[in-house]
């Protein structure tokens, strides 16, 4: 029978971050060129040093000396892809996570394509909303570019037959937020509707969850933690904003200010 998930407990997740203050990853990114800017700014309010290192040669070789790697295939053309390859067999090759953001997966064919080739490569990670989840799963998905249709409790099961596939931690987000290793699960409360209306908060987390999973421990827990801080930071910054011109500020503040026993 099927249940809903506990929530992350907060003794957890605030030990978690208590680490990943301690160590302050180097985070190497190829993310899509819409959100370079936003996603830098959040891995260094909440803690972490971000990278954007995108010719093939380069990529490979910063893939080595940074703590994790994030793969977002938002914009994805053939050279960036090229490099993306590049960047993950130097990854995988030094022992380095990567997480996947399987952007507008099972729209379009090219990245629907792409993103199945990359499931073969070891993520440790793939963050992504209800539709996106699913069509990476083979599931019919009913999404609209980076918009799900669909509802992220809805899309727990097919996140859990691909976290068995993949052998990565799964985090579908909404809503609500639900992260899986194939049998455990959390849920994750919080966030806001104004986030959706902002550019690039989806692919931020996913560069705070390949953050996270540098760190040591369950990476279970890390990469709900990662999905708890952000929502968090959301619903703070919604509370400090008017609207969308205002929450990017208050959210990087959120971030910079939060403290590890807040999330107890």
């Amino acid at each position: 029978m099927f249940t809903r998930p506990d929530v992350l407990p907060g003794h957890r997740a605030a030990a978690c971050f208590h680490q990943f203050k301690q160590r302050s990853p180097l985070i190497h990114c190829l993310t899509n060129d819409v959100v370079q800017e936003l996603t830098a700014n959040v891995l260094l309010a909440v803690g972490a040093s971000p990278a954007m290192v995108v010719e093939p040669a380069e990529a490979a070789q910063f893939s080595r000396l940074a703590d994790a790697l994030l793969i977002n295939i938002g914009t994805l053309h053939s050279a960036r892809a090229e490099s993306m390859l590049a960047a993950i067999a130097a990854a995988n090759q030094a022992e380095k996570p990567w997480t996947l953001d399987p952007v507008a997966v099972g729209g379009l064919d090219y990245r629907t394509e792409f993103a199945q080739r990359l499931l073969r490569l070891q993520p440790a990670a793939i963050r992504g909303n209800a539709s996106e989840i699913m069509a990476l799963s083979g599931l019919q998905a009913s999404g609209r570019g980076v918009d799900s249709h669909d509802d992220s409790l809805a899309a727990l099961p097919a996140a859990r037959e691909l976290a068995r596939g993949s052998g990565a931690i799964i985090a579908v987000t909404g809503v609500m937020d639900y992260v899986t290793d194939g049998e455990r699960a959390w849920a994750v409360t919080g966030g806001d509707i104004l986030m959706t209306r902002v550019v690039g908060t989806g692919c931020a987390l996913s560069a705070v969850v390949a953050a996270f999973c540098s760190l040591p421990g369950d990476r279970l827990d890390n990469v709900a933690t990662a999905c708890r801080v952000m929502s968090l930071c959301g619903e703070r910054a919604v509370a400090r904003s008017s609207g969308p011109g205002s929450f990017t500020p208050a959210f990087l503040d959120a971030l910079y200010q939060l403290a590890p026993e807040e999330l107890q």
